[in-house]
């Protein structure tokens, strides 16, 4: 089976070494995505002989698996691995990453922090990795424990069918979205992440703000009618609710109370412009996908 290991890489001057060198072991076909560093990452990685992909600024880790699996495209290999740079993971949990793919079993295989013995992960980091999870499972039907893990393999038909293009945190879910909506199938298993001191370079604030607005924007596209019309459906109901209150109220007092008329009006309005916001997006949405 051929490998190909993609690795994402911002101001990584103090890993990038060792991990190049230790991936070469495993195949010589490495893709290193520098995201615009400002140290000596792309320089010491092309001293490796790796190929190097260079953005002229920082974009975000999102357009760096982007570029990733652009370039992987143009190459011959049966499964890619995403390896975060930052000397988090180990180099021997690939043989169990790339497993599943080569028993034809999976599509996608994730490592997931939190089967098995459970890495030492911080536990504000914890928290937010499983919100997030949870939100991205509703949106994707799964059962995901991490969906959050960069170290990823995919088979070569994702690679090809795919193309990410969120540029910030969001691309993991974005994958994940795009992935279940094609069908295909997605696996887990257990890995240990070392963490040793605040090692990551993504504040875990604006992380989950990125990964929850991608998984909105992404769930809204994919599911128009249930993410606007469930709503829609929701507010004019108490809307009308309200009106036909209203109207009781004024059957019997002959006054207008204008909190209910307002929550009665206000609701039915939203009601109806979310309504129609799904049919017209799902009309949209389906015309481009005939196109394509």
């Amino acid at each position: 089976m051929k490998i190909v290991i993609g690795i994402p890489a911002f101001n990584e001057e103090k890993n990038i070494a060792k991990i190049i060198l230790k991936l070469q072991a495993i195949t010589k076909d490495i893709i290193v995505c520098n995201d615009g560093s400002e140290d000596f990452t792309a320089e010491i990685a092309e001293k490796f002989g790796v190929t190097l992909v260079n953005h002229p600024k920082n974009l975000g880790y999102g357009a760096s698996i982007r570029s990733i699996f652009l370039k992987a495209k143009d190459m011959d290999f049966d499964v890619l691995v995403t390896f975060d740079a930052d000397g988090q993971h180990r180099i021997e949990d690939i043989k169990s990453v790339i497993e599943p793919i080569g028993k034809k079993e999976a599509d996608i295989v994730i490592g997931s922090r939190f089967l098995g013995k459970e890495s030492d992960i911080p536990n504000f980091r914890k928290l937010g990795i499983k919100a997030i999870t949870s939100l991205t499972n509703a949106s994707t039907g799964k059962k995901i424990t991490d969906s959050q893990s960069g170290f990823r393999a995919y088979s070569k038909k994702v690679i090809m069918d795919i193309t990410p293009s969120e540029f910030g945190m969001g691309v993991s879910t974005e994958i994940l979205i795009k992935s279940s909506k094609k069908g295909f199938k997605i696996a887990e298993v257990p890995i240990v992440v070392l963490y040793e001191g605040e090692t990551s370079t993504h504040h875990p604030i604006s992380h989950g703000i990125s990964v929850i607005a991608s998984t909105l924007k992404f769930t809204s596209i994919e599911h128009p009618l249930k993410f606007y019309g469930i709503p829609g459906i929701s507010f004019l109901t108490i809307g009308l609710f309200f009106i036909l209150w209203t109207i009781q109220a004024f059957t019997d007092t002959r006054q207008i109370f204008t909190n209910l008329a307002i929550m009665g009006v206000s609701s039915t309005i939203f009601g109806a412009i979310l309504l129609m916001t799904s049919i017209l997006l799902f009309s949209i949405v389906s015309v481009v996908r005939e196109k394509r």
